[in-house]
């Protein structure tokens, strides 16, 4: 149980990670494509990661690229390297994205990406469809994986079968 534990951990770390890095790259290449000039960035993931552009000429679309990017880009990787953490990761980004933006959209943070994306033209609509496919598909992948990644070998060995994943999850 202790190794459960202990990896459920590692790959959560790893896909907060992979989810703010991600998220923020996106803005920032979304910023440069429009001609913006890059004012300040913070990458770092254990505080919230930030960029500021002056000038942004297309700020809706610097704001969009990051919560889109923040998802295709971990689903590209899974896709490539094709194993349950990678799914695990891709699934956590996908959730938390969703998360994100539905949360910063009740808190009304005037800091946070849904405010200034309303405050820029996005439709609510937009939002909502955005945060109902990734939260429900999120979650749904997100359990799947870490089901797999968690309780394979238990569900294996129940049933006789070779334990394909006792070097990560013991």
């Amino acid at each position: 149980m202790a190794k459960r534990i202990g990896l459920l951990i590692a790959l959560l770390a790893m896909a907060w990670c992979v989810m703010t890095f991600s998220h923020e790259v996106g803005h920032i290449l979304g910023g440069w494509a429009t001609g913006g000039v890059l004012q300040s960035a913070d990458l770092w993931p254990w505080h919230l990661p930030y960029s500021i552009f002056a000038p942004n000429p297309r700020p809706l679309f610097t704001l969009w690229c990051g919560p889109l990017f923040g998802v295709l880009a971990p689903f590209a990787l899974a896709l490539v390297i094709r194993r349950d953490w990678s799914w695990f990761v891709s699934s956590f980004c996908l959730l938390a994205n969703g998360v994100y933006i539905a949360g910063a959209w009740v808190s009304g943070d005037r800091y946070l990406d849904t405010t200034e994306m309303l405050r820029h033209g996005a439709h609510p609509l937009s939002l909502a469809i955005y945060c109902l496919i990734t939260i429900i598909g999120g979650y749904v992948g997100f359990r799947r994986a870490a089901i797999r990644i968690l309780f394979a070998n238990q569900v294996l060995s129940e049933a006789g079968q070779d334990t394909p994943f006792e070097d990560c999850s013991g």
